[in-house]
């Protein structure tokens, strides 16, 4: 499978795991980024959100989010989102796959197999 492949999310996490089960699974070789101990990089985040938008990013359900201050929830763009996102990495749905310019966030099995099938 093609390299240059970095898997970015938060270890200790149930989701997190089965997406690296899957990869080690099919032999992916793959970079694993720890966003909640490294950090994001502003670029790469707002990289992320011209692809994707930030609505596929910011991940309202999890504790985290849930938890700020009403006021922090409200009128949310792009601009604020990334703010989140970089002050609180946790506020990222995870995982992230990236290949190249190729992203897919969450994990599903049949996601992964049709984004490894792909070409690119």
């Amino acid at each position: 499978m093609s390299s240059n492949i970095t898997l970015y999310g938060i270890k200790n996490c149930d989701t997190m795991k089965k997406a690296r089960d899957w990869l080690d699974a099919h032999k992916a070789a793959y970079a694993f980024h720890d966003y909640k101990t490294a950090g994001i990089a502003r670029p790469v985040l707002e990289g992320w959100v011209k692809v994707l938008g930030w609505e596929a990013l910011l991940n309202r359900a999890g504790t985290t989010f849930r938890k700020l201050p009403e006021e922090r929830k409200e009128a949310l763009n792009a601009e604020k989102a990334v703010a989140l996102m970089l002050e609180q990495p946790s506020m990222i749905k995870r995982p992230v796959l990236a290949r190249g310019d190729k992203l897919l966030v969450g994990f599903r099995p049949e996601q992964y197999a049709a984004f490894f099938a792909a070409k690119g």
